[in-house]
Formats: structure tokens, C-alpha cells, sequence
């Protein structure tokens, strides 16, 4: 049997979470291939996929390899900090949200939450934390918390009808 793409972290979630987070890994249709959509989108693949060219964990949004899929974000020295180029790739996102369909703004809203709440690595998890609220927030809302998390996505129907809206139970 082929070894997973997913991190090994991955499978320590809900298969609902786990779902989620694999319906964000498609950028959307119609977006440059390197403007800020897709370079957000290459660090959260390193963030829950192996790289598939490496067949390892990339660890930061700059280190090398990778290709296209999940090549870096953005150029930088090793050992570079990473959060200030990928804050502002965020707040380049937000800018052109416009552009981008709200049908894959919330996969990646949910996705990022997810790993926002649950990656092993502690200054990953708390990037993509802040990348949540900013996602949130940019739309007037207030976050859900963990707790919040795990009962809508804890693979239990009746749990996930509670926070569901009739016009689309299926």
C-alpha cells in the first residue's frame, strides 16, 4: 500500500475535519497562479500535505522545493522569518476577496480554522489561528471556538444538523 500525502497529524482528526481540510487544497478557477490566493494556498498545503516531489514535511512557506503545488510562498534566506511575508499575503487575499468565489473562500475559512486550532507545530497553528480571525472578522462575524469546532465536525449527523440550516439538510 502507497504511503498517505496527508501529515501524519492529519489523521489524528475527525473524518469531517479531515474533509474539510481536503476540500481546500483546490485553489479556486480564474485566479493568477501566483498572485496572493495561491501563495496563501501553497503554506497551508505544506501545512497539512507532504510534499509530493520531497516526500517530506516542508516546514516554513520559504524553504525550497515542492514545485508548483506546494512550492514556497516567497522567496527568503534560511532561517528567515516567515511571519511578516505571509501576514501581508494574507492581508493581499483579504484585499481581493471580491474576486475570489465565496464558495472556496468558506472551504479555506473552514480549513484554516481547523488547522488553526489543531497543527502540532505551535507557531503554525497560532499563524493560521490569526489567518482565521482575520477571515472572520473581515466578514463581521466572531470566531467559533474549539469546542464550537469539534461538535460540528465530531462525524456526528445529529451534533452537525444543530449548527446546519434547514434549506440545506439533505
Amino acid at each position: 500500500m502507497m504511503p498517505s500525502v496527508l501529515q501524519t497529524w492529519v489523521n489524528d482528526l475527525t473524518m469531517m475535519q479531515q474533509t474539510v481540510l481536503l476540500t481546500a487544497v483546490r485553489g479556486p478557477d480564474g485566479v493568477p497562479k501566483y498572485g496572493p490566493t495561491k501563495m496563501l494556498l501553497r503554506w497551508y498545503r505544506r501545512c497539512i500535505l507532504l510534499s509530493a516531489m520531497d516526500q517530506a514535511v516542508l516546514e516554513t512557506p520559504y524553504e525550497h522545493g515542492g514545485g508548483s503545488f506546494t512550492g514556497p510562498s516567497f522567496a527568503a534566506l534560511y532561517g528567515s522569518d516567515w511571519h511578516e511575508p505571509m501576514e501581508e499575503i494574507v492581508g493581499a487575499y483579504l484585499r481581493e476577496l471580491d474576486a475570489i468565489p465565496h464558495h472556496f473562500q468558506l472551504h479555506l475559512l473552514h480549513a484554516v480554522e481547523i488547522v488553526g486550532y489543531k497543527h502540532p507545530d505551535p507557531d503554525t497553528r497560532h499563524f493560521w489561528a490569526i489567518t482565521y480571525k482575520r477571515l472572520v472578522h473581515d466578514m463581521h462575524l466572531w470566531p467559533e471556538t474549539e469546542e464550537q469546532l469539534d461538535r460540528r465536525l465530531g462525524d456526528n449527523r445529529e451534533q452537525w444538523l444543530e449548527r446546519n440550516d434547514v434549506a440545506t439538510v439533505d
